[in-house]
């Protein structure tokens, strides 16, 4: 053992002045050897953080799979948001665009702070010490940009699936070029404006002018049929804005520069739109609404038609029982009245409901046998009393042609529409050359017709005239055949919904059909509803574009059928905020709509 000497002559008062006078001598060597350092790296920082390989790096063609996560330096977390757009470079120049999925806190340094001493510390304290917590943003990748349309060469930047990682550590940045966010998320250029690309409601900024994104729909044959003839579907609750959205849209498509070229023809015609309008709200399409001045010098630099439509005509339907009287619009109004002439070839529109089969059979030849006797000049009275001669139901309950109980059900289910057919007006049939004119709005208002029956009935036989003209090869009004047609129909859940009757088949079978070749006849749908999920499946699927607005049910959301990131929002969106699901013109993404409505809007 080492000798330690002996403790005996100790003085603790000697060891306490020779302790002090070195700790003095110390203290002031300290001072002398140590300087305050700073501990902020050099140089400037670039972007909002690094990708991080401590959990893996990866990029599968499962996207579960894929681990993608950046650390994001303290001054940038406040500004940090999911849903944002970032960009991650690869050594060659290409770059990964990726969208932020989700956002975490973790822990820095080993430590439990779900005690009762942490809790009440940062209870008393004014925050936390952002450096002692991981902030790590986990990454989608949507796309891998190439080129460079910055150069001022021909390369422009285009897109390709996500083939390739990025490097550890590699600097990420926020997209804030409105070229790259465009081509990542496959926005088309030019085309119908919708409205600015956002996310959580707040609009995309970028370095350019106008620093907003215009969200458009492709509207030229270039990269495949406009997407107008392919169909849309606007989805919104009351009070979610799909009214004012839905006029902002249609409008554009009025626009004086607008117009598709006719198959098998040089011509190039402006599209007619055809609204039919349950709460006699896009009449005022035809009105200026109070738009600002600054609003319109907006518009005219982005391309976005404003102002009312001049070429917009109310056809009134006249119906027994029903007056329109409206001041809110100054829209030309005309009156109409539907021929029974166009029962002959839709015989389901005095079906009624829950007419089976054979019934409906029988309704066919009964039209047929009244329409040898009258001709087409034939009217609905005429008809009924037809149907009350009873040697007739016995003539053809004894041939065996329609059984009298058969007969008797159709009698029943054909009447009660004498207040829809051969009013005192003009009939449509002689009017189409008015009711469908390039560039013009044809509003058809049906608030003032208080029977819902009959209100259906007179949507549908002009909606069927519109179709069966287009589909035709041999049609009676060319004007119908060669005008490019947009049908627009607001509350659309309650005429193509689907049920087990012999109409509703009908309908629905008539839609589905126009909704299959409207690209090629140049008709398309515009459906607006707040009950998605009522509309019949066989016309959803042919739906290309879908716009939705806030929506609190949940089966309303199901049924939209869109991406589960997005799905989660609708139901906190605000006025104006949309979702927009369309796979043919870009990746699903959320816009806001404009907050001035183009058009005059509201009864004040």
């Amino acid at each position: 053992m080492s000798d330690l000497g002996d403790f005996t002559e100790f003085d603790a008062d000697d060891s306490e002045s020779s302790t002090a006078t070195e700790g003095a001598t110390a203290d002031d060597a300290d001072d002398e050897a140590f300087e305050e350092m700073d501990i902020e790296p050099s140089g400037r920082d670039r972007g909002i953080g690094v990708l991080s390989a401590s959990e893996g790096l990866a990029i599968c063609e499962d996207e579960r799979e894929t681990c993608l996560r950046a650390y994001v330096t303290v001054g940038n977390r406040s500004d940090v948001r999911i849903g944002k757009y970032l960009i991650v470079p690869y050594p060659d120049g290409e770059r990964l665009f990726c969208r932020i999925s989700a956002l975490e806190y973790a822990q820095e340094f080993r430590a439990d702070d779900a005690t009762e001493i942490h809790a009440r510390r940062a209870m008393r304290s004014g925050g936390i010490d952002e450096q002692d917590f991981k902030f790590m943003a986990t990454l989608e990748p949507v796309a891998v940009l190439y080129g460079d349309s910055g150069s001022g060469s021909d390369d422009e930047t285009k897109r390709r699936m996500t083939d390739r990682v990025p490097k550890p550590e590699t600097v990420v940045r926020q997209a804030t070029d409105k070229s790259e966010i465009k081509t990542g998320l496959k926005i088309p250029e030019d085309g119908v404006f919708l409205g600015h690309l956002s996310v959580g409601g707040e609009k995309v900024q970028t370095a350019a002018e106008p620093p907003t994104i215009d969200y458009r729909l492709k509207d030229d044959y270039e990269a495949g049929d406009p997407l107008v003839f392919r169909h849309t579907l606007v989805a919104g609750g009351t009070g979610s804005g799909k009214t004012h959205g839905s006029k902002n849209i249609l409008r554009q498509y009025l626009a004086q520069d607008r117009s598709y070229p006719i198959e098998g023809d040089d011509r190039t015609v402006s599209p007619c739109l055809v609204m039919f309008d349950p709460q006699d709200e896009y009449a005022q399409m035809h009105d200026d609404g109070d738009l600002p001045e600054a609003f319109q010098r907006r518009c005219e630099r982005e391309g976005i038609a404003c102002g009312g439509h001049e070429d917009t005509t109310a056809f009134v339907p006249s119906v027994e029982g029903a007056s329109y009287a409206a001041s809110h619009h100054r829209a030309e109004q005309v009156e109409f009245t539907i021929p029974f002439s166009m029962v002959y070839s839709n015989p389901w529109l005095i079906a009624g409901s829950q007419l089976n089969d054979n019934q409906y059979s029988a309704l066919h030849y009964l039209l047929d046998r009244f329409q040898q006797e009258y001709g087409d000049g034939g009217t609905y009275d005429q008809f009924t009393t037809f149907l009350d001669d009873p040697a007739l139901k016995e003539e053809l309950d004894e041939s065996g042609r329609v059984h009298e109980a058969t007969f008797d059900a159709v009698k029943r289910r054909a009447y009660g529409f004498g207040g829809v057919f051969d009013q005192d007006a003009r009939p449509i049939t002689d009017m189409v050359s008015e009711f469908v004119r390039a560039g013009g709005i044809s509003v058809v208002p049906t608030y003032h017709i208080n029977d819902s029956r009959s209100k259906t009935t007179v949507v549908l036989a002009l909606a069927s005239m519109l179709v069966d003209e287009k589909l035709s090869n041999s049609p009676r009004y060319d004007r119908i055949k060669e005008t490019p047609l947009i049908l627009g129909m607001d509350e659309a859940h309650n005429f193509l919904t689907d049920a087990d009757n012999v109409q509703a088949r009908k309908v629905i079978g008539k839609f589905t059909e126009a909704a299959k070749q409207g690209r090629k006849e140049r008709l398309g749908l515009f459906l607006i509803t707040q009950d998605p999920q009522d509309i019949a499946d066989p016309v959803f699927k042919q739906i290309n574009s879908t716009v939705v607005l806030n929506l609190g049910d949940e089966d309303a959301i199901s049924a939209v059928n869109i991406p589960a990131n997005l799905e989660s929002k609708v139901p906190y969106m605000e006025k104006g905020q949309m979702v927009v699901y369309s796979p043919d013109n870009s990746e699903p993404v959320e816009i806001q709509g404009l907050a001035t409505c183009v058009t005059k809007h509201g009864r004040e």
